[in-house]
């Protein structure tokens, strides 16, 4: 039995799932996340770390059979620095780190995020890891000097638990790594001036390496020494996975803290030229990868507006139900993060904004207006990322009915949502068995998934309305500017 661990910003969870793909065990506890301020965002990698432990041994002990194996995923970005032994040298800077914005509006304004996108067609934010290095660098020299390796969430863990130094190539394609390659870009390194720290970039583990538990890993987890270890690709691409996305063109609506959209496509050409937002994630497949468009927006803004309404997120879909499409004449851009915008555009100073209130105007068209705004978050980056096949979803949005038909009925196409809602650590478990020699039953997991249908009725009324939020975000992109 293979237990899939997915070790998510605020959550942590192991799975084990049946020959169907169903989850048969689970066990989820929460994670710290330390929010400072300044936009400080931060992490402590032992209690992460115990976090696992705590899963692990929880679903293990309550399992008829051995555990053969562990498949890690995780939170991507962010920066986890560590020392030769795993040990942190500082605490773990998340990807929701605000600390790099001025510095990611400097970059924007004199070329450089251009110029890296242009070389490994990746966009950059403050979350990213080289907009934080560079900040260290600057700022805190002292902690880049102590670390062995610059890493991500998912390699830390790893590296506690098997004492192997690597990094899987879907977090290394964050910003530096060349996709077609899976080597890394020395010149973007240069770009944002860190060829002096080269040496804190490890190099990515071939697809579908297996590791294995030493002692130190053995003892927190309670199983046994030289049990085989997987560790990626991150939460994004292994919820593409575990949801089902197999032919090109088939994307991913991940509607969580954030709003993560992705495309499967078998060619990592892109336009060198175009909007430098995004990225290409490397996955386990030679060949394959997956356009990402993870947008800032999602239902961190729906806990904002529960927040300032004093509501619980249970009565979202009644509130959605009291407004109809429109919102009564609200419309919204649902840029709420202190660190601005990511994708399908790069802007430190994205910011939110709601017109066309009124007297009139109820909580539900509130609601509802920013529900709608995120949708049209949600195509504008389908748009981007070349959605054409089958779109599924996942994430804590798709709970609502009544916000998935939204979504459907914006994007103009059903959404196919799994029928167990652990689909990262599901994806992870995928890799893992092809890894191990004994893949899965990949149209069998998927039989349990179920279809929201597009109301055609709603239809043309979004394709105006979208149009709308283009025309209200360049506006307020000029200006952001000023």
């Amino acid at each position: 039995m293979i237990i899939g661990v997915d070790i998510g910003t605020s959550l942590t969870k192991a799975v084990v799932f049946d020959k169907a793909g169903m989850s048969v065990a689970s066990a989820c506890t929460t994670s710290e996340v330390h929010h400072l301020p300044g936009g400080l965002v931060e992490q402590d990698l032992d209690q992460v770390l115990g976090t696992v432990a705590t899963v692990v041994r929880k679903v293990a002990a309550g399992l008829d059979g051995p555990v053969t194996a562990l498949a890690l995923t995780g939170q991507g970005d962010g920066l986890w620095l560590r020392d030769e032994s795993g040990e942190a040298v500082r605490p773990a800077i998340s990807w929701l780190d605000g600390r790099a914005n001025s510095l990611l509006a400097e970059w924007q304004a004199d070329g450089v995020i251009r110029e890296v996108f242009r070389r490994t067609a990746s966009g950059m934010f403050p979350g990213c890891a080289a907009a934080i290095m560079s900040f260290l660098d600057t700022h805190e020299p002292e902690s880049l000097d102590r670390a062995a390796v610059a890493g991500y969430c998912v390699d830390a863990v790893l590296q506690r638990l098997t004492g192997e130094i690597t990094v899987d190539a879907s977090d290394a394609s964050l910003p530096f790594l060349d996709p077609a390659t899976r080597r890394y870009d020395e010149g973007a390194i240069a770009a944002v001036g860190l060829s002096h720290r080269r040496s804190l970039f490890v190099e990515p583990a071939a697809p579908k390496t297996v590791f294995r538990l030493d002692e130190r890993g053995a003892g927190l987890l309670g199983l046994p020494v030289g049990l085989p270890v997987t560790a990626g690709p991150f939460d994004l691409p292994a919820s593409a996975i575990g949801a089902g996305v197999r032919r090109p063109g088939d994307g991913i609506l991940t509607a969580g803290t954030t709003l993560a959209c992705q495309v499967l496509t078998g060619s990592a050409e892109f336009d060198p030229e175009g909007e430098p937002a995004g990225m290409f994630l490397c996955t386990p497949e030679a060949g394959e990868f997956l356009r990402a468009m993870p947008a800032m927006v999602g239902t961190a803004g729906i806990d904002w507006v529960c927040r300032l309404f004093g509501i619980a997120v249970e009565e979202i879909g009644p509130l959605l139900d009291a407004s109809r499409p429109g919102a009564g004449g609200v419309r919204a851009l649902p840029f709420l993060s202190a660190s601005g915008e990511r994708a399908p555009f790069v802007d430190a100073s994205a910011r939110a904004q709601f017109s066309g209130l009124s007297l009139e105007s109820e909580r539900g068209d509130i609601v509802r207006a920013l529900c709608e705004s995120i949708a049209y978050a949600a195509r504008h980056c389908f748009d981007a990322a070349g959605l054409t096949g089958t779109l599924y979803a996942c994430g804590g949005g798709v709970r609502s009915l009544e916000w998935t038909r939204i979504f459907a009925d914006v994007l103009g196409r059903p959404i196919v949502i799994p029928g167990d809602p652990g689909v990262g650590a599901r994806g992870a478990v995928i890799v893992a068995a092809d890894a191990l020699g004994e893949p899965v039953d990949r149209e069998l997991w998927a039989e349990s998934a179920r279809v929201v249908e597009v109301r055609p009725e709603n239809v043309e009324f979004y394709e105006q309305g979208y149009a709308d939020y283009q025309a209200s975000l360049a506006a307020a992109r000029g200006l952001w500017r000023l």
